[in-house]
């Protein structure tokens, strides 16, 4: 559908993109339904009492796995934003080295407010954000926009 209007040169790229896009949206969904979302759920659950029963309706419980899921699917695609960010020359590998610790803040301040608050279903997406950060270093020194004049044998004997 949208091949057809784009160039030579970006069409190369589409259907890579739709691919990466798709297997971290799903990977994230995935993870996020089969390992957190269990103990998100128990964690509700555990404030049963004999006087208090939790009743979750299906809206509610729909409502919140969805949620979950596309917090997570979102949070996945990380890799993939920050290639287009390396791509057009705004972030650099290793400007994300420098900012790793204020990535890891922001990923631990994230899984708080996207995730039920208890510890475990906190560091279940913080882990995986700071993994895929790591991973998108590694996307931006691969993918990322070169200096003109650069010596890429240079570039790699230094990092």
């Amino acid at each position: 559908f949208v091949a057809p209007g784009l160039y030579k040169h970006e069409r190369k790229w589409l259907l890579p993109i739709a691919f990466f896009s798709a297997f971290f949206f799903t990977a994230g969904a995935l993870f996020g339904y089969f390992v957190v979302f269990p103990f998100a759920f128990k964690f509700f659950i555990g404030f049963t009492t004999e006087l208090i029963r939790p009743m979750p309706s299906l809206k509610e419980y729909l409502s919140f796995t969805i949620k979950m899921l596309l917090a997570f699917g979102l949070a996945f695609e990380l890799p993939l934003f920050i290639f287009f960010l390396a791509r057009l020359g705004i972030v650099t590998s290793v400007g994300l080295r420098k900012k790793r610790k204020y990535a890891i803040l922001c990923a631990f301040i994230a899984s708080a407010v996207l995730t039920p608050p208890d510890v475990v279903s906190q560091s279940l997406m913080a882990g995986p954000l700071i993994l895929l950060y790591e991973l998108s270093i590694w996307v931006a020194h691969l993918f990322g926009k070169k200096k003109k004049g650069a010596d890429p044998k240079k570039d790699a004997a230094s990092t």
